[in-house]
């Protein structure tokens, strides 16, 4: 079911980041020259997986409310390979703690050893069950594996919904947007390193001329980081609708109690209108009314003042006395655990 957009009526505070007046804080795309994306995150998600190759199969990992099944090359992994299972749990944890628990029940992780001390890409599947397949290097080290950001993508995708290639905007925006703030939650990202992101990356979202909304400008950054955006401005946007008693992490933990996740298949629309009802306001679906078909520009430079951020060199500084450092403080405060 498709809902008319109503606009979204915005408070002084977040009216005042925009060039704009009146419902929702954009305004049509500006001329500019399209940016020259770099290699992608992550390989995008998946629904049906090919047979695995044959693997030595590990012992598996048991964590509260999910028991994930290994399957690791033997022999191939330099050094001291209790560092592996370290990664996937503190991954796990982290993914966890943001959803109040973690998106499936079972999970089979296929780790493929290449050469070099890095983590490479992921994919990750709904069908026929949960799987992600990730690749590392066979020398990869303990302090790459503390702070790798993909197997925590790879693991946020397991908490929505299918909702088509034509969203994927949405699904990897959102993995995107929430691994940074899951990170910062469980105190494995400092604000400022979140932040710095955000503002090196996210105007790589922004649309550019050709643009015709979010579902039909499939470019790489228009993917993630455009899909990012769009989570940053519903956050921001449901928290001053609800004076800070919800968040789109609300949306996010309601979406996944009522679907299952990705082993479930849903249109965009019955998304964010499950979404909306678990914060008690009409964000979600209002802002994709505007965004999905038409390009908007944010006024990002104003946006970060706003919320305290000030580029500092390659970082930022953080900014409490902001109109909106109270929304930025509360979005990457942890939050406690809901049953599902």
């Amino acid at each position: 079911m498709r809902h008319r957009s109503r606009g979204i009526a915005l408070g002084p505070a977040i009216a005042g980041v925009f060039a704009l007046s009146g419902p929702l804080a954009m305004s049509a795309v500006l001329p500019g020259a399209e940016p020259s994306p770099p290699a992608p995150l992550a390989t995008p998600l998946a629904r049906e997986a090919s047979p695995p190759a044959p693997e030595a199969l590990a012992s598996p990992l048991e964590l509260p409310g999910v028991s994930i099944r290994l399957r690791v090359p033997a022999g191939q992994m330099s050094g001291d390979p209790v560092r592996v299972r370290a990664w996937i749990e503190r991954s796990a944890r982290i993914v966890s703690a943001f959803y109040g628990s973690f998106p499936v029940r079972q999970l089979t992780l296929v780790v493929h050893i290449g050469d070099g001390e890095r983590i490479g890409g992921g994919t990750t599947f709904g069908e026929p069950a949960p799987l992600i397949r990730v690749g590392i290097g066979r020398a990869v080290s303990r302090e790459a594996l503390q702070s790798d950001w993909v197997l925590v993508h790879e693991m946020i995708h397991l908490a929505l919904p299918d909702v088509g290639e034509e969203h994927a905007w949405l699904s990897e925006g959102l993995a995107t947007y929430v691994e940074g703030i899951a990170r910062a939650q469980a105190h494995d990202r400092t604000p400022e390193d979140v932040f710095a992101e955000d503002v090196r990356s996210m105007p790589r979202g922004l649309p550019q001329p050709g643009d015709q909304g979010l579902d039909h400008t499939h470019t790489w950054g228009r993917t993630y980081w455009g899909g990012a955006l769009f989570c940053l401005l519903a956050d921001l946007q449901i928290r001053r609708e609800t004076q800070q008693r919800r968040g789109l992490q609300d949306a996010l933990r309601a979406i996944l109690q009522a679907s299952g996740g990705l082993t479930a298949s849903w249109p965009i629309e019955r998304v964010l209108s499950v979404g909306d009802a678990a914060t008690g306001t009409h964000v979600l679906e209002q802002l994709y009314a505007q965004m999905r078909d038409r390009p908007v520009l944010t006024d990002l430079p104003a946006l970060w003042r706003e919320l305290g951020v000030v580029p500092v060199g390659d970082g930022v500084r953080l900014i409490d006395s902001a109109p909106l450092a109270a929304t930025r403080e509360a979005i990457l405060r942890p939050r406690s655990a809901s049953a599902r």
